[in-house]
């Protein structure tokens, strides 16, 4: 079973998951959805996808996940994993055809430790245009943003690379990828223009067939963004 539109509180439970597929219950306009979505087409990996109204959450997604975010996989086996990064690390393993970490333990754990830099820099997306529509000065957040974009620029310098993980696009680069894909519904575009490999790099992910195949057009960001921000959140925007 695969649904485009969102299941809410009060919406019957969906059927087993169907033998050789996995389940991902996502929100199209989430991130951290994205990431898993960005790895489940990167590798090939057959799925349905149930999307969830996070504002009005089903008991038995609860019930899947008790945190009730997205994403949460969940195989033919009842077995159920959730959170980004987990849930992306965990497919790598089961689907071990085109590996996206890398297999030296070092080289994982230098990955796993640019995404905790990473994850420091995610909330000034959402403070600094929050901070914008209430007037408040962000001068001080973008300049904390434009450094910590500057760090990850003076990481690919540094390793003379395209992508974060070498020549080719590894987790860490899809790992990433969708708050970048958002910055200009985040309106902190201008934070990259003292980032040139950094700029490269963006444009690079936009060729690929993953991301291409998860990318919203900006327009359509902006909107659900606006619907977000006012309490209002359209998860069927455009369908």
């Amino acid at each position: 079973m695969s649904t485009e539109k969102s299941l809410a509180k009060g919406s019957a439970a969906p059927g087993p998951v169907p033998k050789d597929h996995i389940r991902l219950y996502s929100m199209r306009f989430c991130p951290f959805a994205q990431r898993t979505r960005l790895v489940l087409h990167a590798k090939g990996i057959k799925f349905d996808t149930i999307n969830v109204d996070l504002k009005n959450k089903p008991d038995w997604f609860l019930e899947k996940n008790p945190f009730g975010t997205v994403p949460v996989l969940e195989t033919a086996a009842g077995e159920v994993i959730y959170e980004s990064s987990i849930t992306s690390e965990y497919l790598d393993e089961v689907y071990p055809e085109k590996k996206l970490l890398p297999s030296s333990a070092y080289a994982k754990a230098q990955q796993k430790m640019l995404l905790e830099h990473f994850a420091k820099l995610v909330p000034l997306f959402y403070r600094i245009p929050s901070a914008m529509k209430n007037g408040d000065d962000v001068s001080g957040m973008e300049a904390e943003l434009k450094e910590k974009l500057g760090k990850l620029n003076d990481e690919l310098v540094q390793k003379k690379t395209k992508f974060f993980g070498g020549d080719s696009i590894t987790m860490i680069d899809y790992m990433m990828w969708p708050f970048f894909e958002r910055t200009e519904v985040f309106e902190v575009q201008h934070c990259l223009d003292h980032t040139p490999e950094l700029k490269k790099w963006i444009e690079l992910m936009l060729k690929d067939p993953a991301v291409k195949a998860t990318i919203h057009p900006v327009e359509t960001h902006k909107i659900f963004y606006k619907s977000f921000v006012e309490g209002k959140p359209d998860f069927d925007y455009g369908l």
